[in-house]
């Protein structure tokens, strides 16, 4: 019975879907006529807004000639390898740290800080599990159907603080950056997102993670950041930019046209709207 319902839910339309989904996550029916929330105006986005480059940008291999191109090298987290099966990793010949991830989706990342400490069988199961799955399926983000599944080597990136990894999400409208999402301390208790604007104010935007209780100082990078995301978005009425800033060096992370797919809820629904508002649908 489940496969059954899992072969249906693939064949019905993406608008049918979507509304089915968005009801499930947000409880409120899905206007695609006359979207208003953020979260809306992402299913629309889904639906009308198919530039077949976008493909190319959530690949998180293909991406790096696009990064190459547009802001340089330098900005591109360091690449060890890249294989069709993880079979072919030949975890000898692998630095001390890596980390492993396929190209296509935002669940298959392996990090490994001991190379000596690697379940290798698990890793190589895990790996090729996610390579048979297409993220298209769930949340009909359409760009992600025809990549072509492979697997990426990294170089492991850790602060010379010791602290854990910081994510700054630049979120672009209509080609210009308006907010900035930052996540800290992501895997421990200690989790916390938070909504700044550009000029590094809090703005009290929950998604039901909580909110850092000492708002963050404001970067020196951030004006840095801020025009890169901006030569990546160029002519793209939304997307999220990623970035990590590591021992002194911004380092692009992947570029996510649907936060969240579109169905993770505010706590506020005005927030909800205030992004939306920030997506001009007529550009």
């Amino acid at each position: 019975m489940k496969s059954l319902l899992i072969k249906l839910f693939r064949i019905i339309p993406d608008s049918l879907y979507l509304k089915i989904i968005f009801y499930k996550n947000i409880r409120k029916m899905l206007d695609l006529k006359n979207p208003k929330t953020f979260n809306e105006k992402l299913q629309w986005l889904k639906i009308n807004d198919r530039n077949p480059e976008y493909t190319r940008l959530v690949d998180k291999y293909e991406v790096r000639n696009y990064i190459k191109e547009k802001i340089g090298e330098r900005y591109l987290v360091p690449l060890i390898g890249v294989w069709k099966d993880a079979s072919e990793i030949d975890f000898e010949k692998m630095p001390k740290q890596f980390v492993l991830k396929c190209n296509h989706d935002s669940k298959s990342v392996v990090i490994c800080k001991d190379k000596d400490k690697i379940n290798v069988q698990g890793t190589i199961k895990k790996l090729n599990s996610h390579l048979k799955q297409n993220a298209y399926y769930y949340g009909r983000e359409w760009p992600y159907k025809n990549v072509k599944p492979l697997i990426i080597a990294e170089k492991y990136l850790e602060d010379q603080s010791n602290q854990s990894l910081v994510d700054y999400k630049v979120l672009c409208f209509n080609g210009k950056a308006r907010l900035i999402q930052v996540h800290s301390n992501r895997g421990s208790e200690n989790y916390t997102q938070d909504f700044y604007d550009l000029e590094w104010n809090n703005m009290g935007i929950c998604q039901g993670i909580k909110l850092t209780e000492t708002p963050m100082e404001k970067p020196n990078f951030l004006d840095e950041m801020i025009h890169l995301s901006e030569i990546l978005a160029v002519n793209i009425i939304h997307v999220r930019v990623d970035w990590y800033f590591v021992n002194g060096q911004l380092y692009f992370g992947e570029m996510t046209f649907y936060d969240g797919s579109g169905f993770v809820p505010f706590l506020n629904e005005k927030d909800d709207v205030l992004l939306g508002n920030m997506i001009d649908l007529k550009k």
